[in-house]
């Protein structure tokens, strides 16, 4: 599976941002996809996933309420939309494609990350 990450950008705080995740082949009915983030000088933090067989989302504290995570099974595509973005949302964010238990996901397969900077 191979993944390609789009959409990020420039916005000022409060603004919204839409990331894609297009896939190289069929990925819903066999894989958990998930978005993270890597800011500067910090670790790749987890962002939000979601199963498409239940519909389940899990969704980090940190932006739950402002981001969320869909997808379009006929272009093989995950959008994470994110709105009332904070400067703390700043990083380059990975799309990835794994398989595990439900919410416990082993991502082997990573797009190649799209910058997000949010400036005050």
């Amino acid at each position: 599976v191979q993944l390609q990450a789009s959409g990020g950008g420039l916005v000022q705080a409060g603004g919204s941002l839409r990331l894609s995740c297009a896939a190289s082949e069929r990925t819903f009915s066999n894989y958990a996809m998930g978005w993270f983030r890597q800011a500067p000088g910090k670790e790749r933090e987890f962002v939000v996933a979601i199963n498409w067989s239940g519909g389940m989302r899990n969704y980090a504290g940190s932006v739950k309420g402002r981001f969320t995570i869909s997808g379009d099974n006929a272009k093989n595509t995950v959008y994470l939309q994110m709105n009332s973005l904070k400067p703390e949302d700043t990083a380059v964010y990975y799309c990835a494609a794994g398989q595990g238990s439900w919410p416990v996901i082993r991502y082997d397969y990573w797009g190649q990350g799209t910058q997000v900077t949010v400036s005050s």
